[in-house]
């Protein structure tokens, strides 16, 4: 007969002022997730189309991948695509200042973090986020494209988060290209030599992935995406409910 386990809950424990505290820091942690998913829905909703511009914090504005950004930046803005980024400096820093001088807004979604985090001051509009949870549902949720430059854990993270709500279908498809061939071809061969050699993704998964350099080049990438999806009748407008990123 096996034996039944004793899982323990708030309700058994003796110290009831202790309990009262853990299911209080909860209730209060849920209201400020809810609070930042209404604030950005409030703010974002009719911010579309929009892109999102993943990168390092800790690139300089002497770098290519700096300056890569920022052209990028400026001529999908001038093409009327909102720019979203982390709202920081590095990469982040240079998005916003693109699209900051461009026809569309430039928006920020600042974290708080105890380092590397500050306001960068071309923003348009800025959201402030205490959860990393809301901030990346916040960024693909009203993302219409994905454009990944060079970047550390963070970027990966988000590539990887983008990439499997593709992949499983819990969103829609939207393009992702990452900038800057030399920096990702390590990763790329990586996927294509041990995870797709290994079958744990599929040959159509890698073509999820565009890799481009030219600013012109990206833009014209995600235009021609959407004249595509124009031509089936899937054209990026305002946000209505079968328009957003997760389905």
């Amino acid at each position: 007969m096996t034996k039944r386990k004793v899982i323990p809950s708030l309700r058994s424990l003796a110290d009831q002022d202790r309990a009262t505290a853990m299911k209080a820091r909860a209730s209060w942690q849920l209201f400020t997730i809810m609070a930042e998913f209404i604030e950005a829905t409030e703010y974002l909703s009719e911010i579309r189309p929009a892109v999102s511009i993943y990168g390092s914090a800790r690139l300089k504005p002497n770098t290519k991948y700096y300056k890569l950004a920022q052209k990028i930046a400026r001529k999908l803005s001038d093409e009327g695509f909102a720019v979203i980024s982390g709202g920081g400096p590095g990469i982040m820093e240079a998005a916003n200042k693109g699209a900051h001088g461009g026809q569309a807004p430039s928006v920020g979604l600042n974290i708080e973090l105890p380092h590397e985090q500050s306001g960068n001051r071309y923003q348009d509009i800025m959201l402030r986020f205490r959860h990393f949870f809301t901030r990346k549902v916040t960024f693909v949720k009203n993302s219409d494209a994905v454009i990944v430059m060079p970047g550390g854990f963070g970027t990966l993270d988000e590539l990887s988060e983008v990439l499997t709500l593709i992949q499983t279908k819990k969103s829609r498809l939207v393009p992702i290209i990452l900038v800057g061939t030399t920096f990702w071809q390590g990763l790329l061969d990586w996927f294509r030599d041990e995870l797709l050699a290994m079958k744990l993704i599929g040959p159509h998964d890698l073509e999820l992935i565009q890799v481009i350099d030219d600013p012109d080049e990206v833009r014209d990438a995600v235009l021609r995406f959407y004249e595509k999806q124009d031509a089936g009748k899937k054209k990026p407008v305002k946000a209505q409910d079968d328009d957003m990123f997760y389905l």
